[in-house]
């Protein structure tokens, strides 16, 4: 076991010109932690296709950083999909990640498009279809808010799998414990590919809050406790959420976790304060 983890690193596209500039600075700020991959979402609905397609094109191009594209299901039908995969498969992207997406702002659930993946198990199969790819997938150790049950949860994680995915990475937790609850459950359910704990760093409280009511992540009592008043309190807001997100990594590594995949919201210096907790250093700064 090494004594420092592997990382990995997703980064969103940008809504505007200084959100591209933010963008670029958060790469070039975290590509010396030389992360196995960086991943690029989609926006809510499919929203940002587009934009996810260019950047991670010029990531391949640009960067020595493996980019990974996000892909849902949502708003595409299965030909549209598969046509994109092509396309990113011609610019030498060789890592998806397969998901289902969420529903549109504008409805109410998540349906299938019309002639579309149904889900992120079908739309593993087409990408295997199409090429030798690697494929990421999302899991839940809090159980996704459309699951019915716990069980149902893991099923679905299962049929992601032998679809032919090769990684899951899970949704962020707040817990150390939680994950590992997790892993033991995919353990005995016979899941053998890795399952890579997803780490938030809390760059303002009432905003996870309100993401992960919509995602079903759970906040800890504690956590609403340790960030009580700090919302005007930017440095140290900052200073405890390094800390908390660095202890939750440590108590991981002690049982074992080798690699974790940071949700950066393309706002590098807690990220990279972390990666530093855990004993990663970048590599210009190793090489002195």
């Amino acid at each position: 076991m090494s004594d420092t983890p592997r990382v990995s690193f997703e980064f969103f596209p940008p809504k505007d010109e200084d959100g591209e500039a933010k963008l670029w600075h958060t790469v070039a700020r975290l590509e010396p932690y030389c992360p196995s991959f960086v991943s690029v979402t989609y926006g809510a609905g499919g929203s940002t296709r587009e934009r996810t397609s260019r950047i991670v094109k010029r990531l391949a191009r640009e960067s020595s950083l493996t980019p990974a594209a996000h892909l849902t299901c949502v708003g595409a039908t299965r030909e549209e999909v598969d046509d994109i995969v092509r396309e990113w498969q011609a610019a030498g992207i060789k890592h998806i990640v397969a998901l289902r997406g969420d529903a549109p702002a504008d409805a109410e659930k998540y349906e299938p498009h019309p002639g579309g993946y149904a889900n992120a198990a079908e739309l593993t199969e087409g990408l295997r279809r199409i090429g030798d790819f690697e494929i990421s997938v999302g899991a839940y150790p809090d159980v996704h808010p459309d699951s019915p049950t716990p069980a149902a949860d893991l099923e679905n994680l299962k049929r992601k799998i032998d679809a032919g995915a090769t990684r899951a990475i899970t949704q962020y937790f707040f817990d150390a414990d939680t994950f590992l609850r997790f892993r033991d459950v995919c353990d005995k359910a016979g899941i053998t590919v890795p399952v890579v704990p997803g780490i938030l760093p809390v760059t303002n409280f009432k905003t996870v809050v309100r993401f992960s009511n919509a995602c079903g992540a759970i906040v800890p009592a504690w956590m609403a406790e340790l960030f009580d008043g700090l919302d005007e309190d930017p440095e140290t807001r900052q200073l405890v959420a390094a800390t908390t997100a660095s202890d939750l990594c440590m108590k991981l590594m002690e049982e074992g976790v080798e690699d974790f995949h940071f949700y950066t919201l393309n706002r590098p210096q807690l990220t990279a304060a972390i990666c530093r907790r855990l004993g990663l250093r970048p590599e210009m700064e190793a090489a002195a």
